[in-house]
């Protein structure tokens, strides 16, 4: 199947976090899931019309005037786990901390315990509608940590639903991470949580082979950096590439051990100190912001424009702050973390595509020949509107690999879409 998308409107080709490239009008045309041909608007319309043998099998959307972006990629998410937390956030807002609230069985312990009994159709099931909610939102590709079980079966099946779900069609892709060092399980230790995940369950998810990345909740109280260390050494070496959660309530030392180990990624990183943001940006290591998991438990959300090295945005869609429309997030980050609408398109398309690769090569987060077919129409005619409307999704089609998808009900006079 192929599909040819036409508008007279603005296309953002390739985000830039400076200057993007835009066309004034563009068709774009997928085949087999990649953009195959990228021309000025009606050129390839007319070809097709002139060349009417050609359009066998073809569909063709004619946006009018909207404008269109590369699909949003979502670089960080705990996409699958059970239960309900939201009695929690009463609690917060009465002054018990995160730790508090662990400590006396809620957080992640709470959430794993209704996690764990789940099957793994159960668990698909759960991915499958998150992963459309998604969708919605304009997510065509997203990274899924595990995390939510800690025994080793459980983990082991939330990277299987997560892969599963990846392999559907017309679902957005799935860069799946294994993230068992999410917290001390109840009665247990540190020391002996970190010598069974590297003797043990390490070993199962690396004979699995199904994840693509390791990450470590790298934080006073959870994982110390020597711990995170050991676990990342292990994992990187083993051919995983290296993520982690740093600094979200204190400053641990997180951000200084992502720069010594060259992970890909240090995700909230809200108190990691001015030195080692530097030290992180010369290693290469991508900033991951989160500005939805602050904003949710009431912390301030960083000048996410004074990053000195790369930065991404992402839901971080968790049993604290499930939200998966990159749109919110990025609506935070640009009316509270002082960026423009075109540094966060940046940030969840072309920069998102260095931290969460897609698994067959291709190059996503951007509209050129050869890259993945995944683009989203906007219901309006300026692209800077793609962040600008939380509380509602900003896309009226997204596209996921040449798969079309239509979220406007039937009262509203939609774009034409026909069957050449």
């Amino acid at each position: 199947m192929r599909l040819l998308v036409t508008t007279q409107g603005l296309v953002v080709s390739k985000p830039l976090h400076e200057e993007s490239l835009i066309m004034n009008g563009a068709d774009i045309l997928i085949d087999n899931g990649v953009i195959v041909n990228v021309l000025p608007s009606g050129e390839l319309v007319d070809e097709f019309d002139a060349h009417s043998e050609r359009t066998t099998s073809m569909k063709v959307l004619d946006v009018g005037q909207r404008a269109i972006v590369p699909g949003l990629i979502d670089a960080h998410t705990h996409l699958i786990w059970r239960g309900d937390r939201s009695d929690e956030v009463g609690k917060r807002l009465r002054g018990m901390s995160y730790h508090d609230i662990a400590a006396e069985g809620g957080g992640i312990g709470r959430t794993v315990r209704s996690t764990v009994d789940a099957s793994l159709m159960d668990l698909c099931a759960v991915g499958l509608d998150r992963a459309a909610i998604a969708r919605r939102s304009g997510t065509t590709y997203l990274e899924a940590k595990s995390g939510y079980g800690l025994e080793t079966k459980t983990e082991l099946n939330l990277i299987q639903a997560s892969h599963d779900v990846g392999a559907v069609r017309g679902m957005p892709g799935v860069h799946s991470t294994w993230l068992g060092a999410h917290a001390i399980p109840d009665g247990d230790n540190e020391q002996s949580t970190v010598e069974r995940l590297l003797s043990e369950q390490l070993p199962a998810v690396l004979d699995q082979g199904l994840a693509k990345s390791a990450d470590v909740f790298c934080e006073p109280g959870w994982f110390s950096v020597e711990s995170t260390e050991r676990i990342m050494k292990y994992a990187m070496g083993a051919g995983l590439s290296g993520r982690l959660h740093v600094d979200e309530f204190v400053d641990g030392g997180g951000g200084e051990l992502a720069a010594s180990l060259g992970v890909v990624t240090a995700d909230h990183a809200l108190q990691t100190n001015g030195a080692a943001r530097k030290s992180m940006a010369d290693a290469g290591v991508i900033t991951g912001f989160l500005p939805g998991t602050p904003h949710m438990m009431n912390l301030d959300i960083p000048d996410i424009g004074a990053t000195p090295g790369p930065y991404t945005i992402a839901s971080d869609f968790n049993p604290n702050c499930p939200s998966l429309s990159l749109p919110f997030a990025a609506s935070l980050a640009v009316h509270r973390g002082g960026i423009t609408p075109e540094a966060a398109l940046a940030a969840v398309t072309t920069s998102a595509s260095a931290s969460v690769p897609r698994a067959d090569g291709l190059e996503h987060g951007q509209l050129t020949v050869g890259a993945a077919g995944s683009l989203n129409v906007l219901k309006g005619t300026s692209w800077e509107g793609w962040c600008l409307s939380p509380g509602h999704d900003p896309f009226s089609h997204t596209v996921v690999d040449g798969y079309l998808t239509t979220h406007e009900n039937a009262f509203h006079v939609a774009p034409s879409v026909s069957h050449a």
